[in-house]
């Protein structure tokens, strides 16, 4: 009788016995929510279009395809569930890498505990019958994939947070860029000065240089945390910039392109990368009662951000540091020379997939504690002692600040000083317009290559020199476009 009740209400739950008006209601409800996102991020790129943020539309394409990969995963996790709920595992297995320790039944009774699932249900009673336990249940899936989607959530409203801050500071800069324009004496007489005159120096140098690494190091590592960029830095990364790779164009938009490359640089952030899904693995995989992980873990970013500011800083007292040890005395305006060798492995990009991580694991901290606090409460064991919480909310909010305020426009204007300048140096036109040339001019020289393989033709030497005319134009592109 009691089987036979429990199936009664199962079968009262299923679809087809739950009335029409409800099904349509609830159906109507979520298709216009999805409508409703869906046309608002489309009017946001024909604005972002209509006003040619080309970098910032293709950040919102990115958006776009995180929101079909959560889609993805969610019809994943739904049609899989029956597959999960039939495989059967030992109870035993169940005992080991607990977040929580487990209770009885009556305990979790009387504490008002979560209802899960009825026993009776035939997909659990087929474990149940052999003895075994589901890998997974349907509440515990369904949990999962409400935090998977919060996640991504979260990391997405991060990282546009963050560029937005970080934007709002460097265009703060803009008034540098003007003072520069009209202060610029154009031909004039240059006279010799004394490197330690230079403002540049005297912040940047003064004394601290390779002879002091650990004060050096140091002064970096304070610098980060107030005036981090200041007008002789701008004035002097500008002027070195642009003498390596604009001699001709002295009236050069720096501040215009620097912000170009950052928008380029911020559709790469936005997304969720896969190695990210992997952290997110091992992160929950050690989540064990009585390791503290998340509270542990809340410290990797900080200390990355930390590292990877003092870092963009001592990039910067390295610049100052060859010119005082190259010259006592300069003459004219006070020239850097940009270069990929004061970056980690020599690639500036690095530092990219850096912010990329760091802001990506401070999503993971912000959304794992609001999941639970939503899903659990705040008295859950998951949720851990308060002692360990707060410091993980402080962390959060000082990695927010942090690289929004500093750390983001110090990346903006450091990593200009390598070899190589990005292609958005170039207007969008005539970045269409270049790789439209290099796109002809290599498969005119593919073409060429194949009718020299096929043997001599009719034009003879004519046509080799022709071969050899081309080749050395592809040459002369691929020095040409930024690398």
């Amino acid at each position: 009788m009691e089987g036979g009740g429990a199936g009664g209400e199962a079968e009262a739950d299923a679809l087809e016995y739950t009335p029409t008006w409800i099904v349509a209601g609830v159906c109507s409800l979520i298709v216009t929510i999805s409508l409703a996102a869906e046309r608002c991020l489309h009017y946001l790129g024909k604005t972002l279009k209509r006003k040619h943020q080309k970098a910032l539309f293709e950040a919102l394409l990115k958006v776009k395809e995180e929101l079909m990969l959560l889609g993805f995963i969610s019809l994943l996790m739904t049609v899989s569930q029956d597959v999960i709920q039939m495989t059967c595992i030992p109870p035993s297995w169940t005992n080991y890498l607990l977040p929580c320790k487990k209770m009885e039944e009556h305990s979790v009774a009387a504490l008002g505990g979560r209802r899960l699932l009825p026993r009776n249900a035939p997909r659990s009673d087929h474990c149940r019958n052999k003895g075994k336990v589901p890998l997974l249940s349907l509440e515990a899936l369904h949990q999962l994939h409400i935090f998977i989607f919060v996640l991504a959530i979260t990391h997405v409203i991060f990282s546009v947070l963050t560029m937005v801050l970080g934007g709002a500071k460097i265009r703060q800069w803009k008034q540098w860029e003007t003072e520069i324009h009209k202060n610029d004496a154009g031909n004039g007489p240059k006279k010799l000065t004394n490197v330690q005159q230079f403002e540049f120096i005297r912040e940047r140098f003064n004394g601290v240089g390779m002879e002091s690494t650990m004060l050096s190091w140091m002064h970096s590592f304070v610098k980060q945390f107030y005036a981090s960029v200041t007008k002789s830095d701008y004035a002097t990364m500008r002027l070195g910039f642009i003498m390596t790779h604009c001699r001709g164009n002295p009236k050069f938009g720096f501040h215009r392109y620097m912000v170009r490359a950052l928008e380029a640089d911020f559709k790469k952030v936005v997304g969720i990368r896969w190695y990210l899904w992997i952290f997110v693995v091992i992160f929950m995989l050690l989540n064990v009662n009585g390791w503290h992980t998340y509270f542990w873990i809340s410290f990797l970013p900080l200390i990355l951000l930390l590292a990877v500011g003092t870092k963009l800083e001592h990039v910067i007292a390295q610049l100052a540091y060859d010119v005082a040890e190259k010259h006592s005395a300069i003459e004219g305006d006070l020239v850097v020379n940009p270069s990929d060798e004061h970056f980690w492995c020599g690639k500036p990009r690095v530092i990219l997939y850096l912010i990329h991580f760091i802001l990506f694991q401070n999503a993971f901290e912000i959304a794992l504690f609001f999941w639970i606090l939503t899903t659990y409460g705040f008295n859950s064991c998951i949720m851990d002692h308060v002692p360990f919480i707060v410091p993980r909310l402080v962390i959060g909010v000082v990695i927010q600040l942090l690289c929004s305020y500093s750390t983001l426009p110090l990346y903006a204007i450091v990593t200009q000083m390598g070899t190589f300048f990005k292609k958005e140096i170039f207007d969008e036109h005539i970045q269409q317009g270049l790789v439209g040339w290099a796109q002809k001019a290599r498969m005119r020289t593919e073409l060429s290559k194949d009718a020299a393989a096929a043997g001599p033709t009719r034009h003879g030497p004519s046509s080799r020199l022709e071969m050899l005319r081309r080749a050395a134009a592809m040459m002369q592109c691929r020095r040409a476009l930024p690398r």
